[in-house]
């Protein structure tokens, strides 16, 4: 009985075992089957399949947001501010009042310059007055007496006092018993009787040869010939009073900043009881209604921007958002940042998003290439080599491919793949395991 126990266990333990071997047996069996037909794989990888589309290639940076336009503001006069009527972030509208400064000693100057020209315009009506008064003489004054004398026009520009008119008797001919004139005694006038004027006036007050009026011409021949002109000094007198006027009245405008465009003011430099002095800058305002993008970008891509290529902007506090954007400015000179030159650029938005925050960061997506409707397949599948690891039935296979524009995401294949082509874009490249 013994005997037959001992044989028994041996028999159960070979059938335990042949059991457990028929076991791992059919679980091999099994994974055989269902990865059957699989190509073998060269070590962690992922695949993309090949398509139809756009590639794009863009230069990125980050930059910040500024106003299209900043206004510095300050008054034109010094003086103690005694109003200020707005913060920093308030929004204001063009023609606002936002500060005031005492406006009483610019007042007092307005009305002593008006004084200054009434009194100007007084003394030209005095001048033009006397000037209007003489006989078609130039008043002078007399360098004995000091008295206003006339003085004639005589030929050569010659000025002399103007005796009365009395005819020399040796002017008037004789005539000869025979009633013709004796040719030994012709007319001649005398050598004290002025001579006709340059311009064809006779001094006696007639007529001039051709119809011309005596005195014709006077006022600028006066103006020519004198010295200290009572009328030109006067008039002198009245422009320099008008041009003191509207100074004082800029400056009286100036007590009080306006707003000349509508926006947000940053900052405001003082408050009331402040002094101030003039032209120096008390309120900053920004047109925050066409705020724009400040970027820079290294020299190394700088010179395939260009004006008007459009762009795309992601703002911090809105990552999920894309703003579209184009190109506006492009520094000519770059800056120095240590061994990298950068060029800055500007962008503007096509629209302009609400609640911009002056200031706040930015990132920008320039596109400077793009083809549409081209054969690509992504970038990180295309090596350095212009090869490409396609994945088979079989296993994965090295294939040499042309390439045209390269973009971050995808690039452009011109020949050697094909629509639907399976590529490995990661993992070790190789042949087929």
């Amino acid at each position: 009985m013994g005997f037959l126990r001992r044989r028994w266990r041996g028999h159960g333990r070979l059938a335990v075992c042949g059991l457990a071997a028929l076991v791992v047996l059919g679980v091999a069996v099994v994974v055989w089957t269902s990865h059957r037909g699989e190509p073998a794989r060269s070590g962690d990888s992922s695949t993309a399949r090949v398509d139809r589309g756009e590639v794009v290639t863009a230069v990125a940076t980050t930059g910040s947001l500024e106003p299209a336009q900043t206004r510095t503001l300050g008054f034109s006069t010094d003086g103690t501010v005694t109003a200020v009527n707005v913060r920093p972030g308030d929004q204001v509208k063009a023609g606002q009042v936002l500060a005031e400064i005492d406006a009483a000693a610019a007042k007092k100057r307005v009305n002593d310059r008006r004084q200054s020209l009434d009194d100007a315009e007084d003394a030209l009506d005095e001048a033009e007055a006397a000037a209007d008064a003489g006989t078609g003489a130039c008043p002078v004054a007399s360098v004995r007496s000091g008295r206003v004398l006339p003085v004639a026009l005589v030929a050569g520009g010659s000025q002399t006092p103007s005796p009365s008119a009395t005819p020399s008797p040796s002017a008037v001919p004789s005539v000869s018993p025979s009633g013709q004139p004796s040719p030994s005694r012709s007319v001649q006038p005398p050598a004290s009787q002025p001579s006709r004027s340059a311009g064809g006036q006779e001094p006696g007050g007639g007529k001039a040869p051709g119809g011309q009026v005596p005195g014709g011409g006077r006022n600028a021949a006066c103006s020519a010939q004198r010295s200290g002109d009572p009328v030109l000094a006067a008039q002198q007198r009245v422009t320099s009073a008008e041009l003191a006027l509207a100074e004082a009245e800029d400056q009286l405008a100036g007590t009080r900043i306006k707003a000349p465009i509508g926006g947000k003011v940053l900052t405001v430099a003082g408050a009331v009881g402040a002094d101030v002095g003039a032209g120096s800058t008390f309120v900053t305002l920004a047109d925050v209604g066409g705020m724009q993008v400040a970027a820079d970008v290294p020299e190394a891509y700088a010179g395939r921007l260009e004006m008007g290529q459009s762009a795309t902007v992601t703002l911090a506090n809105r990552p999920n958002e894309e703003f579209a954007a184009r190109v506006v400015r492009i520094d000519p000179v770059g800056t120095a940042d240590g061994n990298l030159v950068r060029y800055g650029v500007v962008l503007a938005f096509e629209e302009v998003p609400a609640e911009l925050l002056v200031g706040q960061s930015a990132n920008v997506r320039v596109r400077t290439g793009e083809v549409a409707g081209v054969v690509r397949a992504p970038s990180a599948a295309v090596h350095g080599d212009d090869t490409v690891v396609i994945r088979t039935a079989t296993g994965d296979l090295v294939r040499a491919v042309s390439v045209g524009l390269r973009g971050d995401q995808y690039t452009e294949i011109t020949s050697g793949l094909a629509e639907g082509d399976e590529v490995v874009t990661a993992g070790a490249k190789g042949g087929p395991s």
